[in-house]
């Protein structure tokens, strides 16, 4: 399936979830159980809209490449003039 595809059919299961809590709505009231089943279900709804809107952005993005890191060491000449965190440069005292 494609990505559009995939959407496309949870778009179609949560209009059913929708569906269902409304019914489900109708039967149990206004508890606090119910009342959180509507928000999460509202949630889903607005993070599903979100993600379509992103969908072109990210299908429109060339593939990320891989970098290797090597397992050798680094040259300690790089830390050189590098300052320790909090404790300053290496030829001063620490407050």
């Amino acid at each position: 399936m494609s990505l559009h595809d995939d959407l496309t059919s949870v778009q179609r299961r949560l209009d059913d979830l929708m569906r269902c809590v409304g019914r489900l709505d109708e039967h149990a009231g206004d508890s606090l159980d119910m009342r959180r089943v509507r928000t999460d279900a509202g949630h889903l709804r607005e993070s599903l809209t979100l993600l379509q809107s992103s969908v072109p952005a990210l299908a429109g993005r060339a593939p990320v490449e891989m970098v290797t890191i090597p397992d050798a060491p680094y040259d300690r000449g790089l830390w050189d003039d590098a300052e320790d965190e909090g404790l300053g440069s290496p030829h001063r005292h620490a407050p």
